[in-house]
């Protein structure tokens, strides 16, 4: 009355079969034959020792050229970073956003809330209060990012420029994390709390970036804003004497060059066909700082990405407002003017009568 799941042809061939194992697993799971039968075929794979002659040539090139890039163009200038030049740099620490709409009000008392956790909990340990920051600070990034990347797949429409930067920003803030972890030993009790609060932030923001992606942002900015706070504390303490300013880690300093003798690459093998280096560095130097470069300077270099950080999301905040989400049509205009940098107010000038 019912077709039978295994045609009779298979079943007869298979109870032909002296091999009793692959009889049973032929009448209960089929499909498990094919697999069963590719590993056979091919005994360089196993779940422990990959065949890495397959890796595409293109694959290797991708990976062996990508390397992380900071936000700020001052510091992705390719030029050594001196301490001068850090100091120098615009960050607007007094800037904020006067909250206008009842959403707005929201997003900042969520931020202020959110901030009292870690004030009573870390207190003075800047290091763990950072990286509480980082692990959560690299989630609004991707959260957007990702589901901009959706609707632009469900409207097959171009996103407006927003996906790449989105992106960029989630990655320069994980890169912030691997940075501090350089120089702290976390407990395993902070590791739990890191890894609950990431787990509760996650599934947080990307539901309020479901209903409210304007807010979603501005509660960004708003947690920004007090990222460049904390880290202002965190300067005043190490000027007070208060925490050492020991040297930087390796990963903040130098230039990136497969070649440069300040590396201490592992080495893996490489694609047989591939003309490239037999060792290459795994963990580049994300920002080019001086050689002589301390903990100050790296905490100078990230407040400034957090500064950038905090602009954007207000600002892409606004543009969900005004339905001008386009960024590529505004990009356009403005860099048609040679002059337009001069133009455009720095991060400590007053924008509008919106900040303050």
């Amino acid at each position: 009355m019912f077709k039978p799941m295994i045609s009779s042809t298979f079943t007869k061939t298979a109870l032909m079969s002296t091999n009793h194992a692959l009889l049973a697993r032929s009448l209960t799971r089929p499909a498990a034959i094919i697999p069963s039968r590719f590993f056979q075929t091919n005994s360089t794979l196993t779940a422990s020792r990959p065949d890495l002659q397959t890796m595409p040539v293109d694959m290797i090139e991708e990976i062996r050229h990508s390397k992380p890039m900071p936000m700020r163009t001052e510091l992705a200038s390719g030029k050594e970073i001196t301490t001068d030049l850090l100091e120098k740099l615009d960050v607007g620490e007094k800037k904020h956003r006067v909250p206008i709409t009842w959403s707005d009000a929201a997003a900042y008392h969520t931020v202020q809330v959110l901030r009292y956790l870690p004030d009573t909990y870390f207190r003075h340990n800047h290091y763990m209060r950072v990286v509480m920051l980082e692990t959560v600070a690299a989630v609004p990034g991707m959260v957007g990012g990702m589901l901009r990347h959706l609707k632009s797949l469900r409207n097959i429409k171009h996103d407006g420029g927003w996906i790449i930067h989105l992106l960029h920003e989630a990655e320069n803030e994980r890169m912030h994390l691997l940075t501090w972890m350089k120089l702290l030993q976390p407990s395993k009790f902070d590791r739990f709390i890191v890894m609950a609060v990431q787990g509760i932030f996650f599934n947080a923001y990307f539901i309020a970036y479901l209903i409210s992606p304007r807010t979603a942002h501005r509660f960004c900015g708003y947690l920004e804003e007090q990222a460049v706070i904390s880290y202002t504390h965190f300067i005043e303490d190490i000027d007070k004497g208060l925490i050492k300013n020991e040297p930087a880690p390796r990963i903040a300093k130098g230039t990136f060059h497969p070649s440069s003798s300040s590396f201490h690459p592992h080495c893996y093998p490489i694609h047989r066909h591939a003309n490239i280096p037999s060792c290459l560095p795994i963990a580049p130097e994300y920002y080019n700082l001086h050689p002589d470069a301390t903990v100050r300077d790296v905490v100078l270099a990230v407040r400034s990405d957090e500064a950038l950080h905090r602009d954007s999301n207000h600002h892409m905040s606004d543009r969900i407002a005004a339905h001008q989400e386009d960024l590529r049509e505004d990009v356009r205009k403005i860099i048609a003017d040679p002059s337009w940098k001069e133009n455009f107010g720095t991060y400590s000038n007053d924008a509008d009568v919106k900040w303050k």
